[in-house]
């Protein structure tokens, strides 16, 4: 079977991946804006640590996930990995609606991981086996593109429909049609991309890696400066997605105000991957990832200063365009440095550490807030925010 690689020459399969996983990014967008106020209201949970439950149990499942993706990923096929990970996210809506206790939410956040562990994962390595080399920022800049507005723009609708409908069950509506048309789509339109893999093999002048977890962790000056600022990039998120709603409510905002404040970020982030995303193929990444880190350092110190709405907005805004100058750049850099037969694993290792980053974040910002307040947390986070950002800057060759 003769393949082409190239985004042009698989441009009908690749929008595809890229719808996709637009379906991939709602699933958490149906959380992001209203899953703090609901362990209040509903469940009577006040400690950050425990709110913050469910993202740790997101975070971990979803780590682990993506790192079975990635060493499956050549045994078990591309495409197979996204349609069990959609199956396994059919659930998660409906339990999210029926809940009694904060434990089927906590369950409900399992599932969820390894839903986003699996089809995420794979349509990153699909995408990346699809274009080849000369695309791989631009690929990755519309596939995160593609996920993170999804999360952006379900986040604002889950906030408004809440303030309208009520905290449950009319949000969650929107994550019925996600699971259904994802799972269908996968499975009847999607075809795997191993003959793609096979083809770049052939002339591939990448040395292969004696060690993929330890160097990908670490040892390996390139990938592991990468991993570390993926990591962290997650850890932050993981406050923004747990603390922030109640930052900007304890500062006087109404929900349908933290609504639109918390969706700006992702929004940003997700359209800004459509620029940077081409830009990872043309600049150096290493100063792509130094600036985006240092931007997102800065935003979040910054935050605990505002009190009005427009500021908040412009720093979400920062906050929102240096993650999506890091964000693509993560995984192209991943696959410029490692050989095709490993890059699923590789990436795999990379996606492991970077959403361990939501657990741990989660848990530090937690236990920071209850012990400390909410404030000490949000400089702390920022602070490690820009010690990554010159760990790049020293490390990476």
């Amino acid at each position: 079977m003769e393949v082409k690689l190239g985004l042009k020459e698989n441009w009908r399969q690749f929008t595809l991946l890229v719808i996709i996983n637009g379906f991939v990014g709602g699933m958490v967008g149906l959380e992001r804006t209203i899953l703090p106020q609901i362990a209040e209201a509903d469940f009577g949970i006040a400690a950050k640590t425990s709110i913050l439950s469910f993202i740790v149990v997101f975070g971990i499942s979803k780590a682990i996930t993506n790192y079975y993706t990635g060493a499956f990923a050549n045994r078990i096929g591309r495409k197979n990995l996204l349609v069990i990970g959609w199956l396994l996210g059919l659930p998660v809506p409906l339990i999210l609606i029926y809940a009694t206790n904060w434990n089927w939410i906590i369950a409900a956040n399992i599932l969820l991981g390894i839903n986003q562990g699996l089809t995420w994962s794979s349509t990153v390595v699909m995408k990346i086996d699809l274009v080849g080399d000369k695309n791989r920022g631009l690929a990755m800049g519309l596939n995160e593109s593609a996920g993170y507005l999804a999360v952006g723009i379900v986040a604002f609708l889950t906030g408004w429909i809440a303030s309208e409908y009520g905290l449950r069950p009319y949000p969650f509506y929107l994550g019925i049609g996600f699971a259904i048309t994802g799972l269908l789509a996968s499975h009847f339109l999607v075809k795997d991309t191993v003959h793609h893999v096979n083809s770049e093999i052939k002339v591939s002048q990448v040395q292969k890696l004696k060690n993929i977890f330890r160097e990908t962790t670490w040892t390996n000056p390139n990938l592991g400066s990468i991993t570390q600022a993926g990591l962290v990039n997650n850890l932050n998120d993981g406050m923004i997605w747990g603390l922030f709603p109640i930052l900007l409510a304890s500062k006087g905002f109404s929900l349908g105000e933290v609504g639109k404040i918390v969706a700006i970020y992702p929004i940003v982030w997700g359209l800004g991957q459509l620029a940077t995303g081409k830009l990872a193929d043309i600049l150096v990444k290493k100063s792509m990832l130094f600036w985006g880190m240092l931007m997102q350092g800065i935003a979040i110190t910054a935050m605990i200063y505002a009190t009005s709405f427009v500021q908040f907005t412009i720093l979400s805004i920062i906050l929102g365009i240096g993650t999506a100058v890091v964000y693509p750049t993560f995984l192209a850099a991943i696959a410029d440095y490692t050989h095709p037969e490993q890059r699923a694993n590789s990436i795999g290792v990379f996606r492991l550490w970077r959403d361990l980053g939501y657990a741990i974040g989660a848990i530090l910002t937690g236990v920071t807030a209850d012990f400390f307040g909410i404030e000490t947390a949000v400089v702390l986070i920022g602070a490690i925010t820009l010690l990554s950002s010159f760990i790049i800057k020293l490390r990476m060759n």
